[in-house]
């Protein structure tokens, strides 16, 4: 017999002269060691074609995995992160509800970590709680998932994690779009089906991408139906009700008054309704509003608020199951479409 035959396993060229390893499995399986690492331990994120063909090579070539390698797959514990700089603590609870429903039975729990991400080294504080954790990986909630270097220094340590975005900002697995832009121009579209014309606006912080969109689908919706925004009609907040009250009162304080104001988030929107309470202003008769993020405040103010429903629950839940996928699925860019949500606290203007 020639000698190849005696040295090779036939089909995959493996040197039958030394035990294989886990190195070879994962060369000649084409698939990563992790991959393989998870398959010797019986982890569920690993698809059932891939395990049936690493476990038929595993057999073929006799590989028996090393103690040390069976360890692999466990380096990182069964939790996942949150992390999240946001001053809206409704929006964190709504999204730590969907991510808990995807990890309920699961094996998996969760971990949050509030940060500030304007501080120099918060990056550092999230590396830690990421290593310390052994995090099997990271849901970036707004508006910390726009920031690329935590994104860039979370795949240098290989932790997967997915961001949460206004935009697509990253590879389809690593993405959750909420598309704000299209949730803002849908208020234009119903503000101008009811005939306002003098409107403001009350926007997020100016750094937030998802302020931006929103203020941009806003502005260019309006556009689209003959309608300019003056600068003078939009003023710059910071997403929580104390600075939607004192926007309101440089919106509202004028001789002349908008008859309608779309207001960033729903926190803001609340602001508004103090200030024309104050004045004597009713809402909707003399003054029509528009929240975003259709949050249970919206349906506690009085009148009922209009709102555009992004649904942070089920944007949870596709995040956390985004991270339970085996790595090798196939994917596609996850999306939450938003809808405005019309209720009581919009009329035609007098």
């Amino acid at each position: 017999m020639p000698a190849s035959k005696k040295t090779t396993q036939a089909g995959t060229g493996f040197d039958l002269k030394r035990p294989a390893t886990i190195n070879d499995i994962a060369r000649l399986a084409g698939v990563s060691k992790k991959t393989v690492s998870r398959i010797i331990n019986h982890s569920p994120l690993v698809r059932q074609d891939t395990r049936e063909k690493v476990e038929a090579l595993m057999q073929e070539v006799g590989y028996v995995p090393d103690p040390l390698a069976r360890g692999l797959a466990f380096r990182r514990s069964f939790l996942i992160g949150m992390v999240y700089d946001n001053p809206t603590a409704q929006f964190i609870v709504n999204m730590q509800y969907g991510a808990l429903d995807t990890l309920r039975n699961s094996g998996f729990e969760l971990v949050v970590h509030p940060c500030d991400s304007r501080s120099p080294n918060y990056i550092d504080g999230v590396r830690r709680f990421v290593q310390q954790q052994k995090l099997h990986g990271v849901m970036l909630v707004p508006r910390v998932s726009e920031d690329q270097a935590l994104a860039d220094m979370l795949a240098e340590i290989d932790v997967r994690y997915v961001r949460i975005a206004a935009v697509s900002m990253d590879t389809p697995e690593r993405m959750v779009v909420t598309h704000d832009h299209d949730g803002a121009a849908e208020v234009a579209d119903y503000l101008q089906s009811l005939g306002h014309r003098d409107i403001a606006m009350i926007t997020g912080p100016r750094d937030y991408r998802s302020s931006i969109e929103r203020t941009n689908g806003f502005i260019s919706g309006l556009q689209q139906r003959g309608i300019e925004l003056p600068k003078a009609r939009i003023v710059e907040a910071g997403y929580t009700f104390e600075s939607g009250v004192a926007a309101a009162e440089k919106l509202l304080g004028g001789k002349k008054r908008p008859t309608a104001i779309f207001c960033g988030n729903d926190e803001m929107a609340a602001g508004v309704y103090r200030v024309a309470m104050r004045a004597g202003i009713s809402i909707p008769r003399q003054l029509s509003v528009v929240g975003y993020d259709d949050s249970p405040l919206a349906s506690r103010l009085w009148p009922p608020l209009t709102s555009v429903r992004r649904d942070t629950r089920d944007t949870g839940r596709i995040s956390a199951a985004m991270l339970l996928q085996p790595e090798d699925a196939p994917r596609q860019l996850a999306s939450v479409r938003p809808h405005l949500i019309v209720r009581d606290s919009c009329q035609p203007p007098d």
